[in-house]
């Protein structure tokens, strides 16, 4: 009373397999599981529902305009300094602290042109440097006559 097996011809084979493919097929989700959801919960609805995979409809600049500049933007947080309430010596270490100051400095050491505002506020800021120093004493008057009268020796030397 042992059952034997019949063999399958060719035909029922390719039967029962593609019978087994079609339900493995047909397991898991549908395609676009995510997209149809959303759409079945906003039918007939006022309610708009975001989308977590949009971004920001924002507009990006493409063009980097002079405007834009991170020069520009530290220039205008740059602190004023109030000469009347500090001291000689807080004014001259807030001036040689001060971040625009250095940022202008390293343009003009890795020779990048500057704007005209730009060096005007240079030129100011080193001014008033100068000038503290002059008032505490910092710089020597020596110094200063040396340079002016190798200066006057170099005018001569060009003249002939």
């Amino acid at each position: 009373m042992i059952k034997k097996k019949t063999k399958l011809s060719r035909a029922e084979i390719n039967e029962q397999s593609r019978l087994l493919k079609r339900k493995k097929k047909h397991k898991g989700l549908p395609s676009g599981s995510r997209i149809n959801q959303t759409n079945q919960s906003t039918t007939k609805t006022t309610q708009t529902v975001s989308d977590s995979r949009i971004g920001s409809k924002k507009p990006i600049p493409l063009i980097v305009t002079e405007t834009t500049s991170s020069i520009t933007k530290t220039h205008s947080n740059a602190k004023t300094i109030d000469v009347k309430k500090l001291s000689p010596e807080k004014e001259l270490q807030e001036l040689e602290n001060n971040p625009y100051l250095e940022q202008l400095l390293d343009m003009v050491e890795d020779d990048l042109q500057l704007s005209i505002q730009q060096q005007q506020d240079l030129n100011t800021m080193l001014d008033r440097i100068d000038e503290l120093m002059q008032q505490l004493g910092y710089v020597d008057d020596e110094l200063i006559e040396e340079t002016e009268m190798q200066e006057d020796i170099m005018s001569l030397l060009k003249r002939r």
